[in-house]
């Protein structure tokens, strides 16, 4: 009798963990093409028309259906097509009923969400602002809360992205309305000996907002050019049209209030890949108060994520056990866990260290390794896993790799090194549920 080995759980003796082509039949996420290009063009429309509504029972939030052209990809037979569509009404049906009550139960919305959310507009936003705690459980708040934020943000930006000339000239007209003279109208200048030393552009004290801007510049010019670099092939972030740029200066006023925020850590390049999709999903809101206060709502729901992976963009923490390299060697257990013959392959055998390949799929969560839409698919289940985002995150990471542990157990470190730098199109459906198997496996 042939004992089986031990380094391979049965669970992953069946040939879907390794197949080219996708063996479910109702997955539970949408997901494009096996061989999609890099990014969709469809979610690239500047100003995608909306067409039947659906509103819940609360007045101020209407989920709209987006057209069939603005909906993901999909590459199946028709039986598998249809019982897709079957699926996703049921569960746009589902999520709808959960958001239209008074008082939302969290638990019952991340369960939901966490089987993937329907392509309809508006559903995702309302959805992932809840799950980030950024809007209460309590509808009855939204209306308040939305307007103590929005608020808050128009303060940081009054008094963070204001040029330093324009704060010495308003100081000098604060204390000459004091003092009860007359402002030139005008002019505006303040003469020489009236500046005082430490707001003169040339001061070198720690306290000068010009020594401050000065030391800012450096950062806001590696920001200026990561945000004209943000997916450059989908037109919402990019190109010369006035709705582009005004995409491109959200991104920037939210990157940069943040990094005047927080000092230590400032902004890190790749900030701007997490900070996109997120403004993508609530500048598409169909809910008109929602999409012209996107870059209020997408700062403070930034603020939320990355409180969970903050500690990977701070340097000084790399070594410790909150810092990325602690995380990295987490994950190189996660896999000698579940696949000890593929762990085993490809570092020790082959040498393929974990950092080569996963300090970009961990810091960047996995915003480079798919195209767009299946991001926002990867985020649902990132978002509503009760483990948490980073422990979830860890999981896909690794049912990455073992959805291509064919491949990997027969090529050299160069091969594979290759394989995980440039991570092959994959049907994402099939991806987050080997992930959930991850997950189930890893809490028993």
């Amino acid at each position: 009798m042939v004992k089986k080995k031990k380094q391979v759980p049965d669970w992953l003796n069946s040939p879907i963990w390794s197949s080219s082509s996708p063996t479910l039949t109702s997955p539970q996420y949408k997901s494009r093409s096996p061989s999609p290009p890099r990014y969709d063009d469809r979610i690239a429309t500047n100003n995608p028309s909306k067409s039947s509504s659906v509103t819940s029972s609360d007045s101020s939030v209407t989920f709209i259906r987006p057209e069939p052209s603005l909906q993901t990809e999909i590459v199946r037979d028709n039986d598998s097509s249809s019982a897709s569509v079957v699926e996703d009404v049921s569960r746009q049906s589902q999520l709808l009923q959960e958001l239209s009550k008074k008082i939302i139960n969290l638990g019952e919305l991340r369960q939901l969400a966490s089987l993937g959310i329907p392509d309809a507009a508006g559903i995702r936003s309302v959805t992932w602002k809840l799950l980030l705690g950024y809007l209460p459980v309590d509808k009855r708040n939204w209306s308040s809360e939305l307007s103590k934020k929005r608020s808050q943000y128009k303060h940081f930006k009054e008094d963070l992205l204001m040029h330093p000339s324009e704060i010495t000239r308003k100081l000098e007209d604060s204390a000459s309305l004091k003092n009860g003279d007359q402002i030139s109208i005008g002019k505006g200048l303040l003469a020489r000996s009236k500046i005082p030393h430490g707001e003169h552009p040339l001061s070198l004290g720690k306290t000068s907002i010009w020594n401050q801007y000065f030391q800012d510049s450096e950062i806001i010019t590696q920001i200026d050019r990561d945000v004209i670099r943000t997916h450059p092939d989908i037109q919402f972030f990019s190109g010369d049209s006035a709705f582009a740029k005004a995409n491109q200066d959200a991104l920037r006023n939210i990157l940069i209030i943040f990094a005047k925020l927080n000092p230590g850590i400032r902004y890190v390049q790749g900030m701007n890949e997490i900070l996109a999709p997120l403004f993508y999903v609530f500048k598409n809101d169909p809910n008109e108060d929602y999409a012209v206060n996107a870059e209020a709502d997408t700062f403070f729901c930034f603020v939320e994520l990355l409180s969970d992976f903050r500690d990977y963009f701070c340097q000084q923490l790399d070594n410790s056990i909150v810092g990325i390299r602690s995380t990295i060697s987490r994950l190189s257990q996660l896999l000698k866990q579940h696949d000890e013959e593929l762990w085993r392959h490809l570092e020790i055998t082959t040498k393929v260290n974990p950092q080569f390949y996963a300090f970009r799929w961990i810091t960047l969560l996995l915003t480079q390794e798919f195209n767009f839409t299946d991001i926002l698919h990867i985020w649902d289940m990132l978002l509503s896993n009760p483990v948490g985002p980073r422990e979830t995150l860890l999981r896909v990471c690794c049912a990455m790799l073992i959805l291509v542990r064919k491949r990997l157990l027969a090529g050299d470190f160069t091969a594979n090194l290759k394989l995980l730098q440039s991570y092959p199109p994959t049907n994402i459906s099939h991806l987050l549920y080997v992930a959930n198997k991850l997950n189930s496996h890893s809490t028993r």
